[in-house]
């Protein structure tokens, strides 16, 4: 029997956050799936027992810290932080206000900094865990209307590679999923 793992996951509303918490919870893990409006969150994945939905808005290192605080009362640690959480800004770079690049920015990069180093402790203590984090190709490679997205995600894929090196002395592993 696989050992049950505790996964805590951004942006589990929707989407890509919904896929994952489901399948984690079918894979026999206990999930602590975030998201700004926890009955969102609630009602895309349903009732489980091992599940615990924590309010969390990445861009609040107070709400990250609660969040991980949460998790660690509930089931003890986090093994898995998925950095999932996303907002997305397309047009023309000179058509985007300063607000809504910052805002893209605040989500997409500065979100999972916050509830990473939120993480980070709890994993160290463990001498394990896996912080997992949502990036794009348009991380790698520019694209049309996408300037401001590309920022945060080139953003990313940086941080995450220089935060490998830092953590892995810690049993700590990293990964960077492009979609």
């Amino acid at each position: 029997m696989a050992i049950q793992q505790v996964w805590l996951i951004t942006g589990a509303a929707r989407g890509m956050g919904v896929d994952i918490a489901k399948a984690a919870l079918a894979a026999g893990h206990a999930v602590v799936a975030t998201g700004r409006d926890p009955k969102k969150v609630a009602a895309a994945i349903g009732n489980h027992d091992n599940l615990l939905v924590v309010k969390l808005d990445v861009t609040r290192p107070e709400d990250a810290q609660s969040a991980v605080e949460a998790a660690v009362r509930k089931f003890g640690r986090i093994d898995v932080l998925v950095n999932n959480a996303a907002n997305f800004y397309a047009g023309f770079f000179e058509e985007l206000s300063s607000e809504q690049i910052r805002s893209q920015i605040e989500t997409l990069l500065f979100g999972p900094m916050n509830v990473t180093r939120a993480a980070l402790p709890v994993m160290r203590k463990q001498r394990s865990g896996l912080v997992l984090t949502i990036s794009s190709t348009a991380g790698i490679t520019g694209l049309m209307f996408c300037t401001a997205y590309a920022a945060a995600k080139f953003g990313i894929e940086g941080w995450m590679e220089s935060l490998a090196v830092e953590v892995a002395s810690f049993g700590i592993s990293t990964m960077l999923v492009e979609p």
